[in-house]
């Protein structure tokens, strides 16, 4: 009898590969800070994860948003909907530091001053912290840092970790006076450099209140 692949234990149908990049689907978040004049800088970011009411950034040490948190350690963190990833990618190629790092210019970045003009996005004052909030956003984070590094395993890159301060949460996503709908909220996803939205839900963790 021949047996099938799946049913060998010692069978392996994967391959070895390297691949460019890592980002294995994570929702994106376009990260506010403070400059130098006092008005906002918006920066795409796709590397953050939560812990309790910590969240933890990893950012470009070259770019406009890990200058201005070492000045000013405050930012929101503002999390779009599938809707918007047009308006996510038009703030893709665009930096807020002039001249534009070398490195960036070679990948063909070009400096902008007013993102949320270039987005078509609108700020709107957070309560806490000193960074605009986008008002477009579904879900915003106003958050402080607390810790601010560049590991010698990445010198190119900082992790921040950060403690979120206020939790702004679109209406029609709300269920009581302190959940967040499921149903209702879907992020942006980034899978290895494409735009995704989420799927039909599965299922639920035993730990899941609504």
């Amino acid at each position: 009898m021949q047996t099938s692949k799946t049913a060998n234990p010692s069978a392996d149908d994967t391959l070895l590969i390297q691949p460019k990049i890592l980002y294995y689907g994570t929702p994106v978040v376009l990260l506010t800070t403070l400059n130098e004049d006092g008005s906002t800088n918006i920066s795409p970011i796709s590397s953050s994860w939560a812990l309790g009411n910590h969240i933890v950034l990893g950012i470009g040490l070259g770019g406009k948003a890990a200058e201005n948190l070492q000045r000013c350690p405050e930012c929101v963190i503002n999390l779009p909907d599938p809707s918007m990833w047009e308006q996510v990618e038009r703030l893709a190629s665009v930096t807020g530091k002039s001249p534009v790092p070398h490195e960036k210019a070679t990948q063909g970045f070009t400096y902008q001053k007013d993102k949320f003009s270039v987005g078509g996005l609108t700020p709107q004052p957070s309560q806490q912290v000193q960074p605009a909030r986008i008002r477009e956003c579904p879900l915003q984070i106003e958050a402080v840092v607390e810790d601010f590094r560049a590991p010698a395993y990445a010198p190119f890159f900082a992790i921040v970790e950060t403690r979120a301060v206020a939790v702004h949460a679109r209406r029609d996503l709300v269920i009581g006076e302190r959940h967040i709908d499921p149903r209702q909220w879907s992020p942006l996803i980034y899978n290895f450099r494409h735009y995704f939205g989420l799927g039909e839900p599965l299922g639920r963790t035993f730990r899941a209140e609504v």
